[in-house]
């Protein structure tokens, strides 16, 4: 799957004192380049430095849209797919949470390759987090 990336930002989870303001900052100026409101978009988790409480990269992307700023996910990748309750006012947070927590109770084998978040038109959403 090609995605054209909007923008990207390097943060960490857990020691950059940044965290909320640059991911913020990031989807802000995304959202004033996303043209197409029944566009899917995409948060893309990628460029691991080790697991979840290492440095990553974000990127807002969208699916077929002509840019020089590409990312390739690998089609014969295997994920595991998480709904969110859109219902809840902190559901995507809340979803990751419970990812983090699978993983630390070694029920969750992640690869830490591309994971990503899918925003639909509808406003459903969906985490894809990468197995081995």
């Amino acid at each position: 799957m090609k995605l054209a990336i909007i923008n990207e930002v390097r943060t960490n989870n857990f020691n950059d004192p940044l965290l909320l303001q640059k991911i913020s900052g990031l989807w802000k100026e995304a959202a004033k380049r996303l043209t197409h409101p029944d566009a899917t978009i995409y948060g893309i988790y990628h460029d691991y430095e080790s697991n979840y409480k290492g440095d990553y990269t974000l990127s807002i992307a969208l699916e077929d849209s002509q840019s020089e700023a590409s990312l390739e996910i690998p089609k014969n990748a295997k994920y595991e797919i998480f709904n969110v309750d859109t219902s809840e006012e902190q559901g995507i947070l809340n979803m990751w949470k419970r990812i983090w927590e699978r993983e630390n109770s070694g029920t969750l084998n992640r690869a830490y390759t591309y994971d990503f978040e899918k925003y639909y038109p509808n406003g459903e959403m969906e985490i894809y987090i990468a197995i081995k």
